[in-house]
């Protein structure tokens, strides 16, 4: 019998370990997915959760109530992969072998990268993430006693889960504060590495006005060194200095720990992957999907969904000598939430920027492209329906996995 390990039940293992129950024999194949615990968390809830859309308890369901009961599943920490012996390590020693590997461990925020942000007189007192739930949960608090001042909202480096993310937190402050009356008393900076508030031309260029519209001053190009915890200052590799009241930060978002110590990842701990067919460039029985691959398409469950659909026919081939025909073209599908009960929706690839049009139907849509509308944030609210439901346990949506060009308009940057 050939044994198949996955790494990681977030997303993309989970995905992944129920489109392959339906398509490897159960008499040929066992299925492990290993993971630390059991609390399956949905991850785009926790941008939404400061602003009380969202409770702790509505994100997080049971791993093993998502995975097909085919697949055995291991709670551990993992302490290593041999890879040259086809061997996964855990935290007490015991070892998992594997025929095929399949890393999906994802990317975590580490603020300890950072000189002085995770100091104990600033982290989740006044400095957060909203990245992981325990961040989530204490700006809520931090949001919700704040008198005014200076909120930033900072980026510290590319690549991160859900690029848009931020700019959505701003965006939903400046709706936040509004609701509460004291928009006047807070001040709103977006301070960002990139040339602009948003990763593509096209989108810097049709949605820019939507930072001055909400007074958010942005501050580009800051790729930030260390902060000062006593003043509440962060500066920049040029020293410039940006005070701060209220900080939401996203600290360096990096792979798994034991990647690196498997001598697997690159410097962030992504392992090296064909970016169409999930291959590692080093083992031939080793894959990596979701977040902890060094593919240059978003880190987004969009991303994983579409790579999932493609990997998963691929791999069937794969492992029966046939070659893998299909290939990813790096298509992200993402709502972008802009306060006030709007949202956005941007649809791309490796090669493509997002475009103006209609989705996910020509013309009819009903969605707008690169364009605020009420659908759009219904859209974003609907996704957790989909996602548990849908997503998760490998249903198929009438969505192509690769992006299509019909409903759009070609624009310059």
């Amino acid at each position: 019998m050939r044994k198949l390990v996955i790494l990681g039940a977030g997303t993309a293992g989970t995905m992944v370990a129920n489109h392959l129950s339906k398509h490897l024999n159960k008499s040929d194949w066992q299925i492990t997915i290993i993971d630390k615990d059991d609390d399956h968390l949905y991850q785009p809830g926790l941008l939404l959760l400061p602003f009380g859309v969202y409770k702790k308890d509505q994100l997080i369901k049971p791993r093993k109530r998502q995975v097909n009961e085919r697949v055995n599943f291991i709670f551990s920490e993992i302490e290593k992969i041999e890879a040259d012996n086809n061997k996964v390590i855990l935290k007490n020693s015991e070892e998992i072998e594997y025929d095929y590997l399949i890393v999906a461990t994802g990317t975590t925020p580490r603020p300890d990268q950072t000189p002085g942000l995770d100091d104990p007189a600033i982290w989740y007192r006044s400095a957060f993430d909203f990245y992981t739930l325990e961040g989530s949960v204490a700006l809520q608090k931090a949001l919700e006693n704040f008198p005014g001042g200076k909120m930033v909202v900072h980026i510290t480096e590319l690549p991160l889960k859900c690029p848009v993310a931020p700019l959505e937190f701003a965006f939903l402050a400046d709706s936040y504060f509004k609701k509460r009356g004291i928009r006047d008393k807070v001040q709103i900076h977006y301070v960002t590495p990139l040339e602009g508030a948003f990763t593509k031309p096209v989108c810097s260029k049709t949605l820019g006005y939507l930072l001055e519209e909400r007074d958010i001053q942005l501050e580009t190009d800051y790729v930030i060194e260390r902060v000062d915890p006593e003043t509440k200052t962060m500066y920049s590799m040029d020293e410039r200095e940006i005070k701060f009241d209220l900080l939401v930060t996203v600290p360096l978002n990096m792979g798994a720990d034991f990647i690196g110590a498997s001598g697997l990842g690159d410097e962030l701990n992504y392992l090296p992957v064909d970016k169409e067919t999930f291959l590692s460039t080093d083992y031939n029985n080793i894959f990596a999907l979701g977040d902890a691959s060094n593919i240059p398409a978003s880190k987004a469950g969009s991303v994983a969904h579409f790579a999932v659909e493609v990997f998963a026919e691929n791999f069937v081939n794969y492992v029966n000598n046939l070659p893998m025909e299909k290939k990813f073209d790096g298509h992200a599908n993402c709502f972008i939430e802009s306060g006030n009960g709007k949202g956005l929706l941007i649809d791309f690839n490796y090669t493509t920027e997002p475009l103006p049009g209609k989705f996910p139907l020509p013309v009819v849509g009903p969605m707008p492209l690169l364009k605020e509308s009420h659908i759009n944030h219904l859209g974003k609210l609907a996704f957790r329906w989909i996602y548990w439901n849908m997503l998760l346990p490998g249903r198929k949506l009438p969505i192509s996995t690769s992006m299509q060009m019909a409903g759009k308009k070609k624009v310059e940057g």
